[in-house]
């Protein structure tokens, strides 16, 4: 919201400086994003009067002023402007002037002819431009006065961050109601009288969506001039709060729109026929509207038509056909309170909104109408002429004003501050909300303009935004506050962090919104969890696997020539649940390029599987079991799941082939992803005495069929529980000559050792005959 505080002060003036006004503002909640005078700084423009025109002797283009400035005599000006001609007021620029951008006007001679100041147009004075050529002035501006103090230029222009339950805000009455409550300044709101009627034509008006439309009322004026100028205090006003001027009538409605926050619409009387009805549009009725679009019309939209066609797209975009224009001499005025959800969206869905859709998808007053029919009345029998007819009105589903109790008591424990009820009841009748006193505080009305008024908490922020937030003391909190202790089975989180920057992984934080390509990809998931409202196309489901990101990511660091990146996330997957959605943190990994910094003491080598398995086992407190499984991310063979006690925690492995090509990776990353709770397991801490024995050790080399996995063979082994049996480690592999084909050998370390005595032949022999049992029961024989 954009607004002169030249205009405000006609509502409300707290006698504040601009810097003042905009912090208090500010401050309340309105945040001022913007502030600036009119026009930037010059000096040394008067207005002027053109007494004499020539034409320049030696350019077609330029003619020689005699002009009358204030300083007694005519000033020679040689112009260029197309629109200069005899007895027409424009800026003039007197020698010595400084124009924006430090641009001095000094005598010169301009082919031949003495030029001794400069008439201006509104871009050389930093307005905005509607005319080609000078800036013409009513044929009452006084000559000699300064161009600032006529135009009033130094007005300063304030621009509101309006946040969407203050809908209130958008009009200069609004603004004045809370400038009103803030400083308790004398307060003149605009009389607005009815009109009197001279004419008896009417025209039918009605409500058929009547849960859309809560209120709808027509005028006719008959007689009115559509080729009036609109005023320049009026056209002024409209430019400081960004609206252009384009005709009489279209500016009155603007105009009331700014002034009192009722957006309105004026139709041509005479291309109407029939009633006006505020209806739902039929599925594939079309529009051509006054931005030039013509738009097909679905169902949930809610139109202002007449018994022949659509007129306008309500509370958003007139009709083309219905239109006013110079030519117009019959008017209809329509008014209307439109519920906010049936505007809400409209703007997005047809790709266009307009300054009316902005107002009505928040909320507009819905006792406003009539007093925005009779003010727009007013202005355009005062300008256009014309003769009244009576208001039509019609009424559909209104909203229901709610009472709220508001306790002194509460608002005090809240807020911290000491309050008196005579200085909240002032507060609360400021802000229109008809205080009734109660035995314990006040009972309040919704108002009809505010639609945030719910509970409670909504009146002690109103104390608090006008009593000031800068006036509630920032007393600290004071109390005792015990850090709870982690369990000894569990790390600390950022132990998990510190230990992944301790292996040069570098930590991303992705959105949790995804592509929904992603998850087809990476998760094979046909059903992914859907966003109502997407922040845009690509981020409408949420992930429920953090490969697409971390590959995002590695495409983001090879488009700027990163050839070796190490990266990690720990954040929340989504995924359904039998009741509801399912959150869980997890862990995900990317290695991609050299397994080492490029150096002259290591050959470089492509970072492989093994290389973030032995970063995950460093991770995990508990042996993990890796078995090969196939993932729709991951390369065929070259994946595995991770296990530690049979329950798989997560998954590792190269990415897959048609995901390299299509992604434009270059060459095949190592993914892994698990579940952090599994990371954050460890034993609980325990003493063991270091045995004073030395150790044994047998080195057993097994034969067994390729399809037996060394984990397979080492947890067969691991099943004989003994107290002296300390490590049992592959150490070795073997396949070619001498073996049974298909099949392989695994050298296994096996160390014992005993805290007591020192281990016999005889027990290490038995413990190991044990062992070979064991290990024959998969298939694993002793190799001779």
């Amino acid at each position: 919201m954009q607004f002169p505080y030249s205009w405000l002060k006609t509502w409300a003036n707290p006698n504040l400086s601009a810097d003042e006004l905009a912090h208090l503002l500010t401050m309340s909640g309105l945040e001022v994003e913007e502030q600036s005078t009119v026009a930037p700084a010059f000096s040394g423009v008067v207005v002027a009067e053109v007494k004499a025109v020539e034409k320049h002797p030696d350019a077609d283009r330029l003619r020689v002023t005699q002009v009358d400035a204030g300083t007694g005599e005519l000033i020679q000006i040689v112009c260029g402007a197309p629109n200069v001609a005899v007895g027409v007021k424009v800026p003039c620029a007197l020698a010595g002037a400084v124009l924006p951008g430090h641009f001095k006007i000094k005598p010169t001679k301009m082919r031949g002819q003495v030029s001794n100041g400069m008439l201006c147009s509104a871009t050389e004075l930093g307005l905005p431009e509607d005319v080609d050529g000078l800036l013409l002035l009513p044929a009452d501006a006084p000559v000699g006065e300064d161009i600032r103090r006529y135009l009033d230029l130094d007005d300063a222009v304030f621009t509101l961050k309006i946040t969407p339950n203050r809908a209130d805000c958008l009009s200069i009455k609004g603004i004045a109601r809370e400038v009103k409550a803030l400083t308790d300044c004398t307060a003149t709101p605009q009389d607005v009288p009815s009109m009197p009627v001279s004419s008896d034509k009417t025209f039918p008006t009605r409500i058929q969506a009547a849960q859309d439309c809560g209120r709808l009322l027509s005028r006719v004026i008959e007689g009115v001039d559509a080729r009036a100028a609109t005023p320049l205090w009026m056209r002024q006003r409209l430019e400081r709060c960004g609206i252009r001027s384009i005709s009489v009538l279209v500016d009155i409605g603007n105009y009331v729109m700014l002034e009192l926050g009722q957006p309105m619409h004026v139709f041509d009387l005479d291309k109407l026929s029939g009633s006006l009805n505020a209806r739902r549009a039929t599925s594939g009725e079309t529009l051509a509207c006054l931005n030039g679009k013509t738009v097909t019309l679905s169902d949930n939209t809610l139109l202002i038509a007449d018994d022949e066609r659509a007129l306008s797209i309500a509370g958003m975009m007139g009709g083309e056909y219905s239109a006013v224009n110079d030519d117009t001499t019959n008017i209809l005025l329509e008014s209307a309170f439109f519920t906010p959800n049936a505007i809400a969206g409209k703007a997005r869905q047809y790709g266009f909104g307009s300054d009316s859709s902005f107002r009505f998808e928040r909320g507009v007053d819905y006792a406003l109408q009539e007093e925005a029919v009779e003010r727009a009345s007013a202005l355009i029998v005062g300008l256009c002429g014309g003769r009244c007819a009576p208001i039509n009105h019609a009424t559909g589903d209104l909203p229901a004003a709610r009472e709220v109790n508001i306790r002194l008591a509460r608002a005090e424990k809240v807020l911290g501050v000491a309050l008196q009820a005579d200085q909240v009841e002032t507060i609360l009748h400021n802000l229109g909300l008809q205080p009734q006193k109660t035995a314990d505080g006040f009972t309040v009305t919704e108002p009809s303009f505010r639609f945030d008024i719910e509970i409670e908490a909504d009146i002690i922020e109103e104390i608090a935004r006008v009593y000031g937030y800068e006036n509630i003391p920032s007393d600290a909190p004071q109390g005792a506050l015990e850090m709870i202790k982690l369990p000894e089975t569990q790390k600390a989180r950022y132990d998990i962090y510190r230990a992944l920057a301790a292996r040069a992984y570098r930590e991303v934080i992705n959105y949790a919104f995804v592509d929904e390509a992603w998850e087809r990809d990476f998760a094979d998931n046909h059903r992914p969890i859907r966003l109502q409202n997407p922040l845009a196309a690509q981020m409408s489901v949420m992930r429920s696997t953090l490969i697409g990101g971390l590959i995002d990511t590695l495409h983001g660091n090879l488009n700027r020539k990163q050839s070796r990146v190490r990266v990690f996330e720990i954040a929340r997957v989504f995924s359904h649940a039998a009741q509801g959605y399912a959150q869980n943190e997890r862990v995900g990994l990317l290695a991609y390029g050299n397994a080492q910094p490029e150096q002259w003491g290591t050959p470089n080598r492509r970072v492989d599987f093994y290389d973030v398995k032995a970063d995950i086992e460093a991770l995990l407190s508990a042996p993990a079991e890796f078995i090969a499984q196939a993932h729709p991310a991951l390369h065929p063979g070259r994946a595995a799941a991770i296990l530690i006690d049979g329950k798989q925690i997560g998954f590792i492995g190269e990415l897959h082939p048609r995901w390299v090509q299509q992604y434009e990776l270059g060459q095949a990353p190592i993914v892994a992803e698990l579940e952090l709770s599994a990371l954050l397991q460890r034993e609980k801490t325990s003493y063991r005495s270091v045995s004073k024995f030395p150790p044994v050790r047998r080195d057993l080399a097994f034969v067994l069929p390729e399809n037996i996995t060394a984990a397979a063979l080492l947890a067969c082994l691991r099943e004989v529980k003994h107290q002296t049996v300390q490590d049992i480690t592959v150490f070795d592999q073997y396949r070619g000559q001498g073996l049974p084909e298909h099949h392989k050998s695994l050298a296994v370390r096996i160390m014992l050792r005993s805290d007591d005595k020192t281990l016999q032949d005889e027990e290490v022999d038995a413990l190991t005959a044990k062992l070979i049992d064991v290990a024959a029961a998969i298939g694993a024989k002793l190799r001779a």
